[in-house]
């Protein structure tokens, strides 16, 4: 494909040098070079590419990367036979101005696989300058790598960087024989049209983004992340990279892992110091480096001290590793010096296009039959199971996986990232939102180091299997050593608020991690919070009942079977209470028979024959078992009914890797058998607790309940008296007034300002007029009409009224002096007060909203009733904006002071689709306009009849930079 200055006689003919002085334009002036157009992104394959800005510095990366480009590819880039670039062609392709002419390339190891270039051009076709807003674009991908999905990122970045220099749209020239560039285009979903000239395909793509194009991107980036994890989950061949030459030690210890878990693949062991004639290690070949391994490298673990992990690095990527788990500490978590050397293994292994778990990381664990991968330190194999475990800390890994070892909850994969200073929670999502093998997500995490896309990750995986998060380091304040995360300024109470809303299940301890994981990994998720409660214990029964009322649940008055019940009794219980339609859910309770051995193995084998005869009504409804000094029957529920093991599952993809030549491990460490795949799917839980085993209960109740309501999950209302365009002129004009530049903390709009701001959006805000002194007061209320409230406005004693800066309902001159006179005498001079005097709005309710862009989480609206008790009580609900209507009616009613605003105690229910509409206005205005960084409304008084907004702040500044818009990029931790 060619551009417009690039004719048939070549890119070097004489209308081809747009840069030089040629073709009618001067040589391009100087710009700095933009380092934030660098860019790490994972590719379609899983690998990863580096793109940057080109230079005058690539001239020879430049002719190496087009001699490997086939005389095909040139063809269909040049439209010609061109074997070589000249001179001119080198110098024109590597200098630009960074505006008008700008170039990409995508890097793997240093070297180019692909380059995208624009040229401003006017309407005529012809080199142009700004304003023109039309370029001519035209990319070229060495052959090795087509396929990868490198266009499609590469035209991601070029769009971003064309909107943000003033281009607006996209012209191509593509020969229609060049199917695979046309695809790129057409499938990028951007608003375009297609023509056929002189032979040729003219696609004009419009830049700016569209809801499709957003989806195509996020479908990309999905598939790559999701691709990435999975290559280091399922590798062909694995090197272990620091096995000691004896027993012990990180390497060798992993090696033997490796071996007993009875991996599929290859396995090899590199120890540079290995003697003369020390070919084998734990009997599987080893060697000085990887790059005499001699055949390909899927993974390698790299247990070496941080000094030498660089040449490990370089080792693997010249001989074509795919991924890295790094093991080794002394990195981020140990200082300064650490953060610099893991900023530099990052940088290292993806020039290589291999992805890093770790530094400092546990291991990665994969349980599929196919692939039986221990890369961790774990010394046994979890079982095969439907729960995926994802950690940040080694130790809290460790007792995870203990804990539910003993559940009976098996695993589908495990991965301990360390500092994760690539690999994340959110690439592990992406994985695992699509994995077949995976059931229930379960994510012990210390920090978060992109909370914005992490909430959209996990909303979308939410949808279609639990997510459940305990989050440790909540009060330190900072994130723990090795973690950056982006600074935020709402409180932690706030982003859990969030995270619930995006159907994450929230629980506060690694206890109730495992205690709601096996729950919802065994039982299906109720249909409601109707609970029946079964037992040979009055007792038990009862504090389960309590637990119930505590967790917000329905329970049904407690079945006692007495301390007579025999197992066959609770089977029966059991059984009736499932076919049972006033209930959604069953909590068993048992005691310990006296004087009677063997009786849990038969309860528990009774309680399974119960669950499996219950037919489609007991496929349905949970089942959990709350017992008291009953040792042992939690391993027999797991060993009677197990978890849902899929044996036959695969991961190794066939095409990408091929088929693996099973490696013999030593006799002492045989591979476990396989589970049995007839056994029975359902695993039924059991607590030591009532409350612990309530409190999951409650927690898949919520989460069935979201999911309900995430199918429908409302729309963003229009509204009329809405004016877009002139709000925006006047952002604008003040931006441009105040001197806001993007290193300013922000502008606060005038009070006139702020009201007619709000105003375009159909916010109306009730005029205050100032009143320095009573005669001004008495001119303000003539002004206004009586009656009228006298309020202070000073920074300490505004929204305060219970410090007596408020005078309401003045319906004289002489009432409104007299208030005047008392509220200066009793709290300070006028100067001092700045007092203000407002009509009266309607009685009601007065309540807060709030919005504020935060460089974290993004766009958040807020709603709480005024008043010191709510700020103290922290009683303020939270929605990510855009809101939907139902976002707004449920943003109201979550409050835990929602009774005040629906008649409580007999008083007037206030008008709460008022109140909903200023909340979704507020929430449009913020979202039109990023600019705006915060708004308050307080108080905004909810009468019977209508909303009164009395006061009201906005602050604009700069759009915040944002970690999940834009086009597809890896973090730098």
């Amino acid at each position: 494909m060619r551009s417009t200055s690039e004719q048939a006689d070549g890119p070097d003919g004489p209308s081809g040098e747009v840069g030089g002085g040629a073709g009618g334009r001067p040589a391009p002036e100087e710009h700095a070079y933009p380092d934030h157009w660098e860019a790490d992104v994972v590719l379609r394959d899983g690998g990863t590419a580096r793109i940057r800005p080109i230079t005058a510095d690539d001239a020879d990366r430049l002719v190496s990367f087009y001699e490997q480009v086939s005389d095909e590819s040139k063809y269909y880039r040049f439209f010609a036979p061109y074997p070589r670039l000249s001179a001119k062609d080198v110098h024109r392709f590597t200098h630009h101005d960074f505006v008008d002419r700008v170039g990409l390339a995508a890097t793997v190891g240093g070297e180019f696989i692909a380059t995208v270039r624009y040229d401003r051009i006017d309407d005529r076709g012809r080199p142009a300058s700004t304003p023109a807003d039309e370029a001519e674009v035209a990319f070229l991908v060495q052959d090795a790598h087509q396929g990868r999905g490198v266009a499609s990122a590469l035209l991601e970045h070029i769009a971003a960087v064309a909107r943000e220099r003033g281009i607006r749209r996209f012209a191509a020239e593509v020969l229609p024989a060049n199917t695979k560039m046309i695809k790129v285009f057409t499938d990028a979903g951007y608003t375009q049209k297609r023509s056929f000239e002189d032979g040729s395909v003219r696609l004009h793509l419009d830049l700016e983004p569209t809801d499709r194009s957003l989806a195509v991107q996020r479908a990309r980036e999905q598939r790559a992340e999701a691709r990435s994890v999975q290559r280091l989950l399922a590798p062909a061949s694995v090197a272990v990279v620091g096995a000691g030459r004896t027993p012990g030690g990180v390497g060798r210890t992993v090696l033997r892992n490796l071996l007993g878990a009875g991996f599929t693949g290859r396995v090899y062991a590199v120890n540079p110091g290995l003697g003369p004639g020390e070919t084998e290690l734990d009997g599987v070949p080893a060697f000085p480096s990887v790059a005499a391994v001699g055949a390909p490298v899927d993974l390698a673990i790299v247990a070496v001290p941080a000094e030498r992990v660089p040449e490990v690095v370089a080792d693997c990527g010249e001989h074509g590793v795919r991924g890295l788990v790094v093991l080794s500490a002394g990195y981020a978590e140990s200082g300064t010096e650490g953060r610099a050397r893991q900023r530099a293994l990052v940088r290292q292994a993806r020039s290589y296009g291999m992805r890093i778990i770790g530094p400092n990381a546990f291991g990665i664990i994969d349980t599929a039959a196919d692939v039986r991968l221990n890369a961790s330190l774990a010394p046994e194999m979890p079982a095969a199971g439907r729960i995926g475990l994802f950690t940040q800390s080694a130790a809290i890994g460790v007792a995870l996986l203990a804990r539910l070892h003993r559940r009976g909850a098996g695993l589908s994969s495990f991965i301990s990232a360390g500092n994760r200073a690539d690999v994340s929670g959110n690439d592990v999502l992406q994985h695992w939102y699509d994995d077949p093998a995976t059931d229930v997500v379960l994510l012990y995490l210390e920090s978060i180091g992109n909370p914005r896309k992490f909430t959209r990750l996990a909303r979308r995986t939410a949808a279609v299997k639990p997510v459940v998060v305990v989050k440790g380091a909540r009060h330190s304040g900072s994130a723990p050593p090795g973690h950056r995360v982006p600074v935020t300024r709402v409180p932690h109470a706030t982003v859990d608020a969030l995270l619930r809303q995006a159907g994450v299940i929230r629980v506060d301890t690694v206890t109730e991690l495992v205690d709601a994981g096996v729950l919802l990994a065994g039982q299906p998720l109720p249909a409601g919070p109707r609970v029946a409660i079964l037992g040979n214990s009055e007792s038990l029964g009862l504090l389960t009942y309590d637990a119930c009322l505590t967790e917000g649940l329905r329970p049904q008055r407690p079945l006692d079977l007495t301390t007579a019940a025999t197992p066959a009794d609770f089977r029966d219980a059991l059984a009736a209470a499932l076919a049972d339609d006033t209930c959604d859910a069953v909590v068993v309770t048992a005691i310990p028979w006296v004087g009677i051995e063997g009786t849990t193995e038969v309860l528990a084998a009774s309680l399974r024959e119960a669950v499996a005869g219950g037919g489609a009504a007991g496929a349905a409804k949970p089942v959990v078992v709350v017992h008291v000094e009953m040792g042992g029957l939690a391993e027999a529920l797991s060993a009677a009914t197990s978890t849902r093991p899929a044996p036959a599952r695969t991961r190794r993809p066939t095409a990408a890797a091929p088929a693996p030549v099973p490696q013999e491990a030593p006799e002492a460490q045989e591979a476990p058998e396989p589970p049995d795949p007839a056994a029975p799917a359902r695993n039924i839980p059991a607590y030591p607790a009532a409350e612990r085993a309530v409190r999951a209960l409650a927690e898949a109740v919520r989460y069935g309940q979201w999911r309900r309501q995430a199918a429908d999950p409302g729309r963003v209302p229009e509204y009329d008296a809405i004016d877009q365009a002139g709000a925006a002129a006047l952002i604008d004009r003040v931006l441009a007034e105040r001197g806001a530049g993007q290193e300013s903390r922000g502008v606060t709009l005038t009070t006139d300002e702020t009201g007619e701001l709000l105003g375009r959006y159909g916010i109306a805000v009730r005029p205050a007029l100032p009143a320095p002194g009573p005669d001004e007061a008495v001119a303000a209320a003539a002004r206004l009409g009586y009656p009228v409230a006298l309020k202070t406005t000073a920074p300490h004693l505004r929204h305060r009224p219970d410090l007596g800066g408020v005078r309401l309902d003045l319906a004289t001159e002489e009432q409104l002096r007299t208030a005047y006179a008392e509220l200066t005498e009793a709290l300070g001079k006028p100067e001092e007060l700045q007092p203000v005097v407002q009509a009266m709005a309607p009685r009601g309710v007065d309540t807060v909203v709030r919005a504020a862009i935060d460089p974290a989480v993004g766009a958040v609206l807020s709603f709480g009733l005024a008043g010191a008790a709510s700020e103290l009580l922290g009683d303020t609900a939270h929605r990510l904006i855009p809101a939907t209507d139902r976002d707004a009616a449920e943003l109201v009613r979550s409050i835990r002071t929602a009774p005040l605003l629906f008649g409580w105690r007999g008083s007037a229910p206030v008008d709460t689709p008022a109140l909903e509409e200023l909340l979704l206005r507020v929430s449009r205005l913020v979202d039109d306009h990023p600019e705006i960084v915060s708004v308050a409304l307080e108080p905004a008084v909810v009468a019977p009849g209508g909303v009164s907004v009395l006061g009201a702040a906005v602050r604009l500044a700069p759009p915040p930079p944002t970690t999940d818009l834009g086009p597809r990029r890896l973090p730098s931790y």
